[in-house]
């Protein structure tokens, strides 16, 4: 999954869910269930969600909704591997961006 977000130093939340594809509720939720995700809140309680936060959820998300983790699964797999999943995330990302270019080549010719 490729995350279409300009680059801002803070994200609202309809801007990352929108994102992700997801409802709103779904991110609050998240954010209730993972320590990891901790977004600014300003005096009206707005969460404002930074880089590093967009990273977090865009692990969260693919350990979810792509992988097939559950909620619990997914909490004990960032607590025990956080660094090991967070290289083989990038790994991934990365891999997936370079089939996408291959496969656009190959469709031009």
């Amino acid at each position: 999954m490729h995350i279409n977000l300009p680059e801002k130093l803070y994200y609202n939340i309809g801007e990352v869910a929108t994102a992700f594809g997801v409802n709103n509720s779904l991110i609050r939720f998240w954010e209730k269930e993972f320590d990891v995700l901790q977004p600014k809140k300003n005096a009206k309680g707005n969460r404002k969600f930074t880089p590093a936060d967009i990273k977090n959820l865009e692990l969260i998300y693919h350990l979810v909704k792509e992988r097939g983790f559950t909620l619990e699964g997914a909490k004990i797999h960032l607590k025990e591997n956080k660094k090991k999943t967070l290289d083989n995330f990038e790994i991934i990302r990365k891999l997936s961006s370079v089939k996408a270019e291959l496969l656009k080549i190959k469709n031009q010719l």
